[in-house]
């Protein structure tokens, strides 16, 4: 099992920005489908981005709407979430995950980060005037 941390959130103005970063360790391996779930006041978790530290591929969830953007630090390996343009519908509980193991083609997806992945402890991020 792997060891998430998660940084970065904050409150933001509407049209503001914020980058996460999710730090992952005692995983044994860099092998992993890697990235966020978020959960919604009163709603259910949804997958927001994945990250495939094999290949290097990146997958979104229909939320984001091309205003998020998934990364990894070449020098710390940790996983980012740039968020751009940001609404007060994101905000949510962030929460980095991951499954450990080297995938191939789309199995590294957001929702299977959701339904299958172990989940960090959450970092907060509100979106308000």
């Amino acid at each position: 099992q792997v060891h998430l941390v998660e940084s970065g959130g904050g409150a933001v103005q509407p049209g503001g920005s914020l980058r996460l970063s999710c730090s992952a360790s005692d995983s044994g391996t860099r092998h992993m489908c890697i990235g966020w779930v978020r959960q919604r006041p009163g709603k259910e978790p949804e997958g927001v981005a994945s990250f495939n530290t094999n290949d290097r591929s990146a997958f979104y969830g229909p939320i984001p709407r091309g205003r998020f953007t998934i990364s990894e630090d070449n020098t710390t390996n940790a996983v980012l979430l740039q968020m751009n343009n940001l609404e007060p519908t994101d905000t949510a509980a962030y929460y980095c995950a991951a499954i450990l193991g080297e995938y191939t083609g789309n199995w590294c997806r957001p929702s299977r980060l959701r339904d299958q992945g172990d989940w960090g402890h959450g970092t907060q991020v509100y979106v308000e005037y």
